[in-house]
This record gives C-alpha cells, structure tokens and sequence, in this order.
C-alpha cells in the first residue's frame, strides 16, 4: 500500500481547521514544502517552520482562523483532493477549471514544478490538478 502525501496534507489541514487547533505538524517532503509555500503566498496560511525530531522533519504550520463579531470561529479553509493514485487527472492550460470564478486556486504538478492556476495559465502549460483550495 503505497503513501499519498497529498492527501495526509489536505486531511491533517482540513481536520485541524475544523477542530479549530492553531497549528498542524505535516511530514516534510519535497511535494508538500512547495504546496505549503504555495498556501502560504495565496495566504491560506499564516506561518511555516521548519522542526527537525529525530531522523524526521517536520513542518509546523500556523493557521489563519477568521473571529465572527460574536466570537465564534469560522473556518477558512476548503480543501479538494481531485488527482489520486488510483486515478490521475490531467488538463491544458486552456481547460484548467477556475474556481469560485477565480476566488479559489487550482494547485497543479507541471513539469516546471508544483504552481497555481494562474501561474500555469501565464506560462501556457498544463499538468496533473493535484487540489482545489477556496
């Protein structure tokens, strides 16, 4: 049974933003250090760090949680897994769906790496659609 890093990231931040905890610890790999750098520069997350356990790295990342006037937490995140290992999805640039009407981003795998949306569009390249975020 193999490993889908992806989907440990979506769940561990889906699951945290619901339970309304603070931060999340995900494993570090190559895939998800540019997925969070791109979370963090779309500003879906606050704060990353780096943590070093033994023989393991971590990245330990600082959610944004939104106050309603009443006090109460509404979460700020909806995360879609869309490419899995059992079945990949693949699309052009020109076919590339926008999200909320261009609200949410579409995280894709390229084969000048891991970009959004918009970033595939400018440079007219397609790729694998990994994740929706809004």
């Amino acid at each position: 049974m193999g490993r889908d890093t992806i989907a440990n990231i979506i769940t561990s931040i889906r699951n945290a933003d619901m339970d309304k905890k603070g931060t999340v610890r995900i494993a570090s790999t190559n895939i998800t250090e540019n997925i969070i750098k791109i979370l963090l520069r779309e500003g879906f997350i606050e704060n990353v760090r780096k943590h070093r356990e033994i023989n393991k790295k971590k990245l330990i990342l600082t959610l944004q949680h939104r106050r309603n006037k009443k006090g109460s937490y509404r979460t700020n995140l909806n995360l879609k897994q869309i490419s899995r290992p059992g079945l990949r999805i693949y699309s052009n640039y020109q076919k590339i769906p926008r999200i909320l009407g261009g609200i949410g981003i579409v995280i894709l795998s390229t084969s000048r790496g891991i970009m959004t949306d918009r970033e595939a569009r400018l440079e007219k390249i397609g790729g694998e659609i990994l994740c929706y975020i809004w």
